[in-house]
């Protein structure tokens, strides 16, 4: 069993739900289902979670029956080791069938946002007869269960169906946004042996066109499985030798429906990427069944997304937020497309589409939170959001100034969802909860059936401390195994190295009394001061209200002979100059919000902050760096935002 819940204590929370939302709220009803079904009472969302831990088996056979997902085997849990669980044995489903439960007339199925053209919606009518349409089309070349279907896209609404169509059908998807480099692209969906790449002739992002025919072209010379190509004009351009997406996905088939293919419960529905920072990135196998229950629960029971609801997290394809969101569609929700920038031409552009699609939940990241803040952006005065009721962050840690931040200027009666999970589990850990209140700086409780602790190096429960982030029993959308593992080892090594049997994320996080959780950084970037570890996210949080700040990069770095080096780099506001007067508030923030300890060895101005392409900061390759590493060898070009960075950072290494 994990650890206990005990009273709360400390300062004020930002929102509290009210009891209608408490009383309207689907987890609610979800709990009373329970009570109904199994005499457990559960007064509250500990009781609940605590509930869904202790008996894994009750709590997902519970969902499935919730959501009425047809008729399930008498097992729910076969086996519960880690890795290799077994769920639900001999059920079959198709995540597809969920979405078309969904359809109806009165409501879009995605509102499709662009730079420089009005929105577009799709009903769900043409949404399910292109999906359809595609579907045949793919068929007729041959592409079947377990054949793969590869997307270079940027987020359009043609991605979805892509995706969709591919599902239906019981092949594997698995795409890259166009943002990456053909070789980039091909590191990930080479590995694949893709029968047919589906693609786009480019895309418009901060008021400019970026034609991507020629990526395109090295992309399709570099996969020689390829039986076609599918091409969605963006710009107006041919692809040559390509299906035109017009012909493939056809709305001439009007009526025909979408013919699914039943599959095994742990059918692999896509391959997701990890970040490929330090090798070749690993190609990350999710299931049918394990995505679908996760993703109903997590959207409909923690976030209450349903039918009535407009979904917008902003996310290219290439982040498994994307993933996240096309799932609104399991819920009946409206999800929205957007391939632009969130900050063009003004740094509030995201709240201006939000206002506009009367979107309901919103999904960004805590940079372009502190952005708009910095930029002194006052979204709930400038635009209406008062359809808005959630902000989803995610992607880094959220500082407590930008969650007061939200409720000051988009609105008190928004509440803050800081979630943490992983492109492992295409799914969140802990979160907010509709029915919990939400604390400034801290993510809101645990996920149902999500058995969440701190362990410290002795694998013993930290309470009230810093430990390593561990699930001690099984998901279900924890993956099936790594693409080109066949005995294993890779997955294995990635997250049960440490504790056998138990799943090691790699982030440094605390469990406080009031059920809440406190991400401090990635344990493998962890600074270790004479034997004191801190975290990186908690240097960020205090240095991140300074208006001279507009972003930084903590280190810790082992040198020989036993020193340790700890710089902070900097990249300052428009105008501002590293004087000693701003080294001396940066300083004293750390001292004042953390403790001397804290305070870095060295403040040097950068030209930027490299990140994966996710939005991840390169603590780890850039530590190995000033270790000595290659700068060829500790990351991969392709898979960093802005490489050119890791030239700057490699010429202040001593000689």
């Amino acid at each position: 069993m994990t650890g206990i819940f005990t009273p709360a204590a400390g300062h004020e929370p930002q929102w509290t739900p009210s009891p209608d939302v408490i009383e309207d709220a689907q987890i609610t009803r979800f709990a009373r289902f329970v009570t109904a079904r199994t005499g457990v009472q559960l007064p509250d969302y500990r009781a609940l979670w605590q509930w869904s831990v202790d008996d894994l088996p009750g709590f997902w056979r519970a969902v499935w029956d919730w959501f009425e997902l047809g008729e399930a085997p008498g097992v729910t849990l076969a086996d519960d080791s880690m890795p290799g669980a077994r769920w639900f044995p001999g059920a079959t489903v198709n995540y597809v069938d969920q979405v078309v439960r969904q359809a109806r007339a009165d409501r879009p199925a995605i509102v499709a946002l662009h730079e420089e053209s009005a929105p577009r919606e799709l009903s769900w009518a043409e949404l399910l007869t292109r999906t359809g349409a595609l579907a045949r089309s793919l068929r007729t070349l041959g592409v079947g269960p377990g054949d793969r279907v590869a997307g270079y896209l940027p987020d359009i609404a043609e991605t979805v169906i892509a995706f969709l169509a591919t599902a239906s059908i019981g092949a594997i998807w698995s795409v890259c946004g166009q943002d990456y480099s053909a070789q980039a692209a091909l590191d990930r969906l080479g590995q694949l042996e893709p029968a047919v790449l589906i693609t786009a002739d480019g895309y418009r992002y901060a008021g400019r066109a970026h034609d991507k025919r020629d990526e395109i072209v090295a992309l399709r010379a570099g996969l020689p499985t390829l039986r076609a190509t599918v091409a969605v004009s963006r710009l107006g351009y041919a692809v040559p030798g390509a299906l035109a997406w017009d012909n493939v996905a056809s709305m001439e088939y009007a009526g025909c429906g979408i013919d699914t293919v039943t599959v095994d419960f742990d059918h692999p529905l896509w391959v997701l990427y990890s970040s490929g920072t330090t090798g070749k990135p690993k190609g990350i196998v999710h299931g049918h069944g394990g995505v679908l229950l996760e993703h109903l629960k997590s959207l409909s029971l923690q976030s209450d997304i349903g039918p009535e609801d407009t979904f917008f997290w902003y996310a290219s394809p290439s982040w498994m937020m994307w993933n996240y969101q096309v799932a609104g569609l399991l819920v009946g929700a409206t999800i929205v497309c957007y391939d632009g920038s969130p900050a063009h031409p003004a740094p509030d552009r995201l709240w201006q589409l939000a206002a506009r699609t009367r979107a309901t939940v919103v999904g960004t990241s805590p940079g372009y939170l502190l952005a708009c803040e910095k930029a002194g952006s006052v979204p709930g005065r400038d635009h209406d959001l008062s359809a808005l009721r959630s902000v989803g962050v995610t992607g880094a840690a959220l500082p407590p100034s930008s969650s007061l931040w939200v409720r000051d200027t988009v609105g008190e009666h928004v509440s803050v969802s800081s979630i943490s999970g992983g492109t492992d589990v295409v799914s969140a850990f802990f979160g907010g909860v509709r029915t919990v209140p939400v604390w400034p700086g801290e993510l809101s409780a645990p996920y149902l059936g999500v058995a969440l602790d701190a362990w410290d190096e002795h694998g013993r429960p930290a309470r009230r401390a810093v430990g390593e982030l561990v699930i001690t029993e099984p998901m279900p959308s924890m993956p099936l195994r790594f693409w080109n593992d066949p005995d294993g080892v890779r997955y294995r090594e990635a997250y049960f190295d440490v504790y056998p049997g138990v799943w090691r994320h790699g982030d440094w996080i605390t469990r406080t009394d009031r059920g809440s959780v406190i991400v401090h950084g990635r344990s493998d970037s962890t600074l270790n001061r004479n034997g004191i570890r801190m975290g990186s996210a908690d240097i960020y949080q205090a240095v991140s209200g300074l208006p001279e700040i507009v972003e930084a990069l903590v280190l810790g770095i082992e040198q020989p002979g036993g020193g340790y080096w700890m710089p902070l780099f900097v990249v300052l506001a428009e105008g501002v100059e590293l004087t000693d007067e701003v080294r001396h508030r940066v300083n004293t923030a750390i001292r004042s919000e953390l403790s001397a300890r804290h305070v870095p060895d060295e403040i040097i101005a950068a030209p930027g902050i490299p990140h994966t392409r996710t939005g991840k900061k390169l603590e780890v390759p850039l530590k190995k760096l000033f270790q000595g590493g290659d700068p060829a060898e500790v990351v991969a070009r392709g898979a960093v935002d802005r490489p050119e960075l890791l030239d700057w950072f490699a010429a202040l290494r001593p000689a």
